[in-house]
Protein backbone atom coordinates (compact mmCIF):
# COMPACT_ATOMS: atom_id res chain seq x y z
CA UNK A 1 0.00 0.00 0.00
CA UNK A 2 3.14 2.44 0.64
CA UNK A 3 4.63 1.43 -2.61
CA UNK A 4 4.19 5.27 -4.37
CA UNK A 5 3.90 6.97 -0.95
CA UNK A 6 7.63 7.17 -0.71
CA UNK A 7 7.52 9.22 -3.93
CA UNK A 8 4.88 11.24 -2.83
CA UNK A 9 4.80 12.11 0.69
CA UNK A 10 2.17 13.14 2.55
CA UNK A 11 3.44 16.44 3.82
CA UNK A 12 4.69 17.43 -0.27
CA UNK A 13 0.67 17.22 -1.83
CA UNK A 14 -0.39 20.36 -0.62
CA UNK A 15 2.74 21.39 -3.14
CA UNK A 16 2.37 18.86 -5.85
CA UNK A 17 1.02 20.51 -9.18
CA UNK A 18 -1.25 17.22 -9.87
CA UNK A 19 -2.85 17.64 -6.18
CA UNK A 20 -6.56 19.32 -6.92
CA UNK A 21 -9.51 21.14 -5.55
CA UNK A 22 -11.70 17.67 -5.81
CA UNK A 23 -8.86 16.21 -3.69
CA UNK A 24 -8.68 18.79 -1.35
CA UNK A 25 -12.18 18.58 -0.68
CA UNK A 26 -12.09 14.37 -0.89
CA UNK A 27 -9.89 14.65 2.01
CA UNK A 28 -11.98 17.62 3.20
CA UNK A 29 -14.75 14.99 3.75
CA UNK A 30 -12.37 12.82 5.44
CA UNK A 31 -12.06 15.62 8.02
CA UNK A 32 -15.55 16.41 8.64
CA UNK A 33 -16.56 12.54 9.33
CA UNK A 34 -13.78 12.72 11.91
CA UNK A 35 -15.00 16.26 13.64
CA UNK A 36 -19.03 15.05 13.43
CA UNK A 37 -18.19 12.02 15.11
CA UNK A 38 -16.32 13.46 17.90
CA UNK A 39 -18.88 16.24 18.40
CA UNK A 40 -21.49 13.19 18.71
CA UNK A 41 -19.29 11.53 21.45
CA UNK A 42 -18.45 14.89 23.25
CA UNK A 43 -22.66 15.62 23.33
CA UNK A 44 -22.98 12.33 24.45
CA UNK A 45 -20.55 13.12 27.15
CA UNK A 46 -22.34 16.14 28.35
CA UNK A 47 -25.30 14.15 28.68
CA UNK A 48 -24.09 11.54 30.85
CA UNK A 49 -22.30 14.63 32.79
CA UNK A 50 -25.37 16.59 33.14
CA UNK A 51 -24.28 19.57 31.28
CA UNK A 52 -26.56 18.93 28.51
CA UNK A 53 -30.04 18.48 28.84
CA UNK A 54 -32.12 15.10 28.12
CA UNK A 55 -34.07 16.39 25.13
CA UNK A 56 -31.29 18.32 23.94
CA UNK A 57 -28.80 15.38 23.59
CA UNK A 58 -31.75 13.24 21.95
CA UNK A 59 -32.11 15.97 19.43
CA UNK A 60 -28.42 16.77 18.93
CA UNK A 61 -27.82 12.75 18.87
CA UNK A 62 -30.53 12.30 16.33
CA UNK A 63 -29.52 14.93 14.13
CA UNK A 64 -25.74 14.41 14.32
CA UNK A 65 -25.77 10.71 14.71
CA UNK A 66 -27.77 10.76 11.14
CA UNK A 67 -25.89 13.12 9.24
CA UNK A 68 -22.88 10.92 10.48
CA UNK A 69 -24.05 7.79 9.25
CA UNK A 70 -25.93 8.84 6.47
CA UNK A 71 -22.43 10.79 5.14
CA UNK A 72 -20.40 7.74 5.68
CA UNK A 73 -22.30 5.03 3.86
CA UNK A 74 -22.81 7.79 0.63
CA UNK A 75 -19.04 8.52 0.95
CA UNK A 76 -17.96 5.28 1.00
CA UNK A 77 -20.60 3.22 -1.75
CA UNK A 78 -19.46 6.12 -3.93
CA UNK A 79 -15.62 5.21 -3.28
CA UNK A 80 -16.79 1.26 -3.26
CA UNK A 81 -18.65 1.63 -6.55
CA UNK A 82 -17.02 4.43 -8.75
CA UNK A 83 -13.88 5.43 -6.90
CA UNK A 84 -11.87 2.99 -5.96
CA UNK A 85 -12.81 0.93 -9.85
CA UNK A 86 -11.29 4.08 -11.27
CA UNK A 87 -8.32 3.71 -9.39
CA UNK A 88 -7.97 0.13 -9.85
CA UNK A 89 -7.93 0.38 -13.66
CA UNK A 90 -5.62 3.05 -13.54
CA UNK A 91 -3.04 0.98 -11.43
CA UNK A 92 -3.90 -2.74 -11.12
CA UNK A 93 -1.02 -2.63 -8.57
CA UNK A 94 -3.23 -1.51 -5.97
CA UNK A 95 -5.98 -4.24 -6.40
CA UNK A 96 -4.80 -5.41 -2.77
CA UNK A 97 -4.83 -1.97 -0.80
CA UNK A 98 -7.77 -1.26 -2.69
CA UNK A 99 -9.47 -4.84 -1.43
CA UNK A 100 -8.08 -3.99 2.17
CA UNK A 101 -10.08 -0.40 2.44
CA UNK A 102 -13.43 -2.36 0.69
CA UNK A 103 -13.34 -4.63 3.53
CA UNK A 104 -12.73 -1.93 6.03
CA UNK A 105 -15.74 -0.45 4.69
CA UNK A 106 -18.15 -3.73 5.42
CA UNK A 107 -16.53 -3.55 8.98
CA UNK A 108 -18.06 0.08 9.04
CA UNK A 109 -21.02 -0.42 7.84
CA UNK A 110 -21.26 -3.35 10.94
CA UNK A 111 -20.08 -0.19 13.50
CA UNK A 112 -22.67 2.30 11.49
CA UNK A 113 -25.36 -0.52 11.81
CA UNK A 114 -24.78 -0.82 15.76
CA UNK A 115 -24.27 3.15 16.19
CA UNK A 116 -27.52 3.79 14.77
CA UNK A 117 -29.64 0.59 16.63
CA UNK A 118 -28.20 2.15 20.18
CA UNK A 119 -28.55 5.98 19.49
CA UNK A 120 -31.88 5.02 18.21
CA UNK A 121 -32.53 3.09 21.46
CA UNK A 122 -30.88 6.13 23.38
CA UNK A 123 -33.41 8.77 21.68
CA UNK A 124 -36.63 7.02 22.15
CA UNK A 125 -35.55 5.85 25.92
CA UNK A 126 -35.18 9.79 26.38
CA UNK A 127 -38.96 10.13 26.11
CA UNK A 128 -40.08 7.03 27.58
CA UNK A 129 -38.06 6.20 30.25
CA UNK A 130 -34.68 8.76 30.48
CA UNK A 131 -33.36 6.74 33.51
CA UNK A 132 -32.91 4.08 31.07
CA UNK A 133 -31.71 6.11 28.05
CA UNK A 134 -28.88 7.15 31.07
CA UNK A 135 -27.72 4.00 31.41
CA UNK A 136 -27.07 2.86 27.53
CA UNK A 137 -25.62 6.07 26.83
CA UNK A 138 -21.97 5.19 28.61
CA UNK A 139 -22.25 2.39 25.83
CA UNK A 140 -23.43 4.37 22.97
CA UNK A 141 -20.42 6.69 23.93
CA UNK A 142 -17.97 4.17 23.25
CA UNK A 143 -18.81 2.88 20.19
CA UNK A 144 -18.49 6.30 18.59
CA UNK A 145 -15.00 6.28 20.22
CA UNK A 146 -14.72 3.18 18.57
CA UNK A 147 -15.71 4.87 15.15
CA UNK A 148 -13.51 7.75 16.21
CA UNK A 149 -10.57 5.63 16.23
CA UNK A 150 -11.17 3.68 13.43
CA UNK A 151 -12.04 6.20 11.04
CA UNK A 152 -8.69 7.84 11.78
CA UNK A 153 -6.93 4.64 11.08
CA UNK A 154 -9.21 4.09 7.95
CA UNK A 155 -8.97 7.31 6.33
CA UNK A 156 -5.53 7.75 6.83
CA UNK A 157 -4.38 4.36 5.19
CA UNK A 158 -7.03 5.38 2.72
CA UNK A 159 -5.02 8.47 1.68
CA UNK A 160 -1.66 7.12 1.79
CA UNK A 161 -2.81 4.67 -0.96
CA UNK A 162 -5.19 6.79 -2.78
CA UNK A 163 -3.47 10.03 -3.34
CA UNK A 164 -0.04 9.04 -4.66
CA UNK A 165 -2.06 7.72 -7.04
CA UNK A 166 -3.76 10.17 -8.02
CA UNK A 167 -0.91 12.50 -8.11
CA UNK A 168 1.41 10.11 -10.02
CA UNK A 169 -1.29 8.99 -12.54
CA UNK A 170 -2.50 12.91 -13.03
CA UNK A 171 -6.18 11.82 -11.94
CA UNK A 172 -8.91 14.08 -10.80
CA UNK A 173 -7.39 17.10 -11.30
Amino acid sequence: MRLLLRDYPRDAWPDHPNFAASIQNWMGAHVMFGQVAELVRLNTEGYLEKQIAPEDHAGRLSYYGNLLVRNLHGHHHWEDRSFFPELSAADERFDTGLETLESDHVVLDSLLEKITRKANRVVTLTQLEEGKAREEAPALRDMVETLEGFLTRHLTDEEDLVVPILLHHKMRG
